[in-house]
């Protein structure tokens, strides 16, 4: 076999071991080390949290988060500022666990997670504790059971700045 031969059969060789790299390579770009295929959401998991916009959105890593399950007095209303000042006593400049249902983002380019810290839903909590009203869309319900009778509970007690006007 000549130079030139040796030379093409090495560049060929070296041709197809790279595209068999790359098809290897992104055949378990879905996969964690452990071969289970791993969410689809990026924006979940440890997450500090940077600033509160009101009752239930907040900013992470410059990115606008919803929280799921939940509603909290828009500006103007009644129990804004006491759901806003609540919410930042919670998780401002926390780190929390971001924790995703069905849809990743709303028709406003927000991320729609559940947020926890020290293992505590704080979405819920913040229903708990009539800061807002339990909130559901039919593709996110994870966590819609606990958060309804936490809504129940807070009006039948007349828990925080949502009830105890009732």
């Amino acid at each position: 076999m000549n130079k030139k031969s040796a030379f093409v059969i090495l560049m060929a060789a070296t041709i197809i071991g790279f595209f068999i790299f790359l098809g290897i390579y992104f055949s378990n770009s879905g996969s964690n080390i452990s071969g289970k295929a791993t969410s689809h959401f990026s924006f979940v998991g440890e997450k500090v949290v940077s600033k509160v916009i009101d009752g239930d959105t907040v900013v992470v890593e410059g990115e606008s988060i919803r929280l799921l399950g939940m509603d909290a007095d828009e500006r103007g209303y009644p129990c804004y500022n006491e759901a806003k000042k609540r919410l930042e006593e919670l998780v401002l400049s926390k780190e929390v666990i971001l924790e995703a249902d069905v849809e990743d983002k709303d028709q406003y380019d927000r991320y729609l997670r559940y947020i926890f810290l020290d293992g505590k839903n704080i979405n819920l909590q913040l229903v708990e504790e009539g800061m807002a009203v339990a909130r559901f869309y039919p593709e996110n319900q994870k966590y819609k059971e606990e958060i309804v009778k936490a809504e129940i509970t807070a009006r039948e007690n007349k828990v925080g700045c949502k009830w105890r006007e009732l």
